[in-house]
């Protein structure tokens, strides 16, 4: 049985999977683009190597709340395959609340890292980008992933839909 897709976390996951899948796309394009500026011009997009890197680690805290829900991580069932299906279910349960608390920590330390940056003025070398808003963006996306892994576990403990594996 697939997880459940109603409610507001499970929608703010698709929402920033969505915007991470539009922005690792436009990082390729960016990429590209400067490749071919390189190989006919001999000048690639000044900074393009900062926006691909901005980017690309944006894109990639956006799957995460996404990955959660859907339970596209990697799983080790080696020790508990042989247990009933419900054990297994509390022991997952009990993992994506660990992970959660995880997430929860990153998110914060996160935004202590972009009000860091914010105050120092931190800027990119090339094109002299804001810092902050960058760090800003992740540590939302890990707190959507906390949300997302609280989620799953109360859905996993209380043996409903949401918290079946896809199959």
């Amino acid at each position: 049985m697939a997880p459940t897709r109603h409610g507001a976390i499970p929608r703010l996951a698709t929402v920033l999977m969505l915007a991470g899948s539009a922005l690792l796309l436009a990082t390729a394009l960016l990429a590209t683009a400067s490749i071919l500026l390189r190989w006919f011009t001999g000048q690639p997009i000044p900074g393009d190597f900062e926006l691909v890197q901005i980017g690309s680690g944006l894109a990639v805290f956006g799957f995460l709340a996404h990955g959660t829900l859907m339970r596209a991580n990697i799983l080790v069932d080696s020790f508990t395959g042989w247990l009933p299906a419900r054990i297994n279910e509390a022991v997952d349960a009990g993992w994506n609340i660990l992970w959660a608390v995880i997430t929860a920590l990153l998110a914060w330390r996160m935004a202590l890292g972009a009000a860091d940056a914010w105050f120092s003025g931190t800027r990119s070398m090339v094109l002299g980008v804001a810092q902050w808003w960058a760090i800003a963006l992740g540590s939302l996306c890990f707190a959507a992933t906390a949300l997302a892994a609280f989620w799953t576990a109360w859905h996993q403990w209380k043996g409903s839909p949401a918290g079946a594996p896809q199959a």
